[in-house]
């Protein structure tokens, strides 16, 4: 049995669990390389895969087909966006993924990037190291409300470290919330236009699907206070990026953060180069979840799972 494995994290940290597979006698193909697979690579090797660990390599419909052998996929992370689930249920392949594994990363970057914001702090940074002495006066995160969009592992994380600096939280999500789960967080539930309304930080924790894509448009957006400080460290899509450079040329909203972006990297040039301009954004490359704990941990989840499939074979 083959296994390919192309997420870089897997290399840098699966030693040990790299053994616990071959010891069911499982042949791996691990991408070492320290960087992503082309695409005609990582067609060329899934092809002769019985089992594959994917990190964003796309695996759709014409893939799957090109791959005969192929019995399981396990998602290096939660989102599938990536892969055609509905088309790999349709020929009996399997799709796990690694759910909790890096969800305290995700939350601290969130975090993280709402004291960057309101301190404008590596904007900061960056004046300094240009010879700039300017001092900036930001706006401070205690007794602020915080809404948070989608409440998942994530987003009850988000909202724990929230009420440790003395936040005030209010949340939505498009599925039911127990009323133990918002009592143990000290949230609000409410509706998406009231958190629009009357949140200070807006936080998104949701997966890219066909309700939640294109989210955070400009009508979301001119909604929010002016002095609003929003922050997606979900999926690209469910804000609308170029609205999002409309709502801060126009001051609607005070700053916006991402992790993702609907199209990455971004171009060189056109509308995406001056949302980059702008002090009042600022885009990290997809890194939310890289931290080496939660490296490990979904390692260590994803290498679990494929060794009871396997295991259950024999």
């Amino acid at each position: 049995m083959k296994v390919l494995i192309t997420p870089r994290g897997y290399a840098r940290y699966g030693a040990k669990a790299q053994k616990h597979l071959e010891s069911l006698g499982l042949e791996l193909d691990i991408n070492d390389t320290g960087s992503p697979l082309s695409s005609d690579v990582f067609k060329a090797k899934a092809k002769e895969a019985d089992a594959i660990i994917v990190g964003v390599d796309q695996i759709d419909a014409d893939l799957i087909d090109a791959c005969p052998h192929l019995k399981i996929i396990v998602k290096f992370g939660v989102g599938t966006d990536n892969i055609d689930v509905a088309y790999c249920q349709q020929k009996g392949i399997q799709v796990e993924r690694c759910i909790g594994t890096n969800a305290n990363a995700v939350a601290e970057y969130t975090i993280g990037m709402l004291f960057n914001c309101a301190r404008m702090l590596s904007t900061n940074v960056s004046d300094v190291k240009k010879g700039e002495w300017k001092k900036p006066t930001g706006v401070e995160l205690s007794n602020k409300m915080i809404g948070i969009i989608g409440f998942g592992h994530i987003g009850k994380l988000v909202a724990n470290m929230a009420n440790g600096i003395g936040m005030h939280v209010q949340v939505y999500d498009a599925f039911p919330i127990p009323s133990e789960a918002l009592e143990l967080c000290k949230a609000k539930q409410c509706t998406l236009s009231e958190l629009l309304q009357t949140s200070d930080f807006i936080t998104i924790h949701v997966p890219l699907t066909k309700e939640t894509t294109g989210l955070i448009g400009m009508q979301e957006l001119k909604t929010m206070k002016e002095t609003a400080i929003l922050v997606n460290a979900s999926r690209g899509g469910i804000v609308k990026d170029k609205d999002a450079l409309e709502a801060l040329k126009h001051k609607e909203i005070k700053a916006y953060a991402a992790d993702v972006f609907e199209d990455e990297p971004p171009t060189k040039e056109g509308w995406q180069q001056e949302l980059l301009a702008l002090d009042s954004f600022y885009l990290t490359a997809h890194i939310g979840s890289r931290s080496q704990e939660s490296e490990i941990n979904t390692v260590n989840r994803a290498t679990d799972i494929l060794y009871n499939f396997f295991s259950s074979l024999q």
